[in-house]
């Protein structure tokens, strides 16, 4: 049988080829490689795509994260609290700021920061709260706001999975001083390589992050404060104005799959779907089901050539990369229980109905 991929980035290419291929022919006759009109143009319409006045390109998400911290004043001394289950990026982004990351574990239902820890770790070095909207959904951003906002604690977002996700009717990465997007090919939104921005509200801040991804300049030679060569660039905007007018379908799309998904292993014994908070409208970058024995099930998967995966097998307390931090197994359990557990399924706007069928047929022989 033919293989079904995790995400199929040739079926959504075919769908923009000959626009893709128009605008790489302007870029490529104008020669405007690094900073064109065209980044500025996908600029404009992401940040209202996404409720904010200012979107900043930068080289990647975690750039992005990075330069969002540094732009809001976080360094060496500060402490940034975020989940243990989340992509190392978010991590990395606080440590390469200068900061120390403080982590807290997941709430085990949805898998989004636990606040009830969150606040505990509030301390004299907290700068800032980093809540990371994960495969697809907001953390419960009332809630962390009501956390910082007394506090004085500032709120950057990771959004790197959350394009166009929403709480309340309000966009993720709208809630905070701002936000860390991804543009990786395989997201809801993805670049033809590498790419990234920040989003935000406050004008000050926006000024800051374009000085600092262009060598901390806002004019040219003249480079007053330590900046990053972090731009993304202009044939990678093409790309990406081609994707976001039609970002809203695709993630329509997305949801008719995850509500085939959920009818199709609803029941099943040993498969533990995954949950929308209350208030979340569900963009499903990923479907993450829940199974025991879950490496010997992914094999079966793969052997039956079901392109599944896992999204995150370490959390971050026990990745050698932090093992500074002095933590241990057993400190944080739900993030450690779901990095046991956790399987991501194949989801892609164009799945069909029929593919999914055989996902799901394969699943149940799988779990047995």
């Amino acid at each position: 049988m033919s293989h079904i991929p995790l995400v199929d980035l040739k079926a959504q290419h075919h769908q923009i080829a000959a626009e893709v291929a128009q605008g790489f022919a302007a870029v490529l006759e104008n020669t405007s490689f690094i900073l064109g009109k065209e980044v500025a143009q996908f600029e404009e319409a992401f940040a209202r795509f996404s409720g904010v006045s200012h979107c900043v390109g930068v080289a990647n998400g975690t750039d992005a994260l990075e330069l969002a911290l540094r732009a809001a004043g976080i360094g060496q001394g500060d402490e940034v609290i975020l989940p243990a289950n989340t992509f190392i990026a978010t991590a990395l982004a606080v440590a390469r700021a200068g900061a120390t990351p403080v982590l807290v574990d997941c709430d085990p239902d949805f898998q989004l920061i636990d606040l009830r820890q969150a606040e505990a770790k509030v301390g004299k070095r907290t700068k800032a709260v980093m809540p990371v909207h994960l495969f697809g959904q907001a953390a419960p951003m009332e809630r962390v706001l009501e956390l910082a906002r007394p506090a004085g604690i500032l709120v950057i977002e990771d959004a790197a999975q959350a394009h166009g996700a929403k709480r309340q009717g309000r966009t993720a990465g709208s809630f905070g001083l701002a936000a860390g997007v991804s543009f990786y090919p395989g997201k809801n939104l993805g670049a033809y390589g590498d790419g990234g921005a920040v989003l935000t509200s406050s004008a000050e801040l926006a000024k800051k992050v374009r000085a600092l991804r262009n060598y901390g300049s806002e004019v040219k030679y003249h480079h007053p404060e330590t900046g990053f060569n972090s731009r993304l660039d202009t044939l990678q905007a093409v790309v990406l104005s081609a994707k976001l007018s039609r970002l809203a379908g695709w993630n329509e799309l997305r949801r008719g799959a995850a509500a085939r998904y959920h009818e199709l292993l609803s029941g099943i014994g040993g498969i533990d779907l995954p949950r929308t908070l209350p208030g979340n409208e569900h963009i499903w970058h990923l479907y993450v089901v829940r199974v025991p024995r879950r490496d010997e099930v992914l094999k079966k998967l793969q052997a039956a050539g079901i392109g599944a995966g896992i999204h995150y097998p370490v959390p971050i307390h026990l990745q050698g990369a932090f093992a500074h931090l002095g933590h241990q197994k057993g400190d944080f359990p739900c993030a450690e229980r779901a990095a046991e557990e956790i399987l991501s399924l194949p989801l892609f706007a164009e799945i069909t109905p029929e593919q999914q069928e055989r996902v799901a047929g394969e699943l149940r022989k799988a779990v047995g």
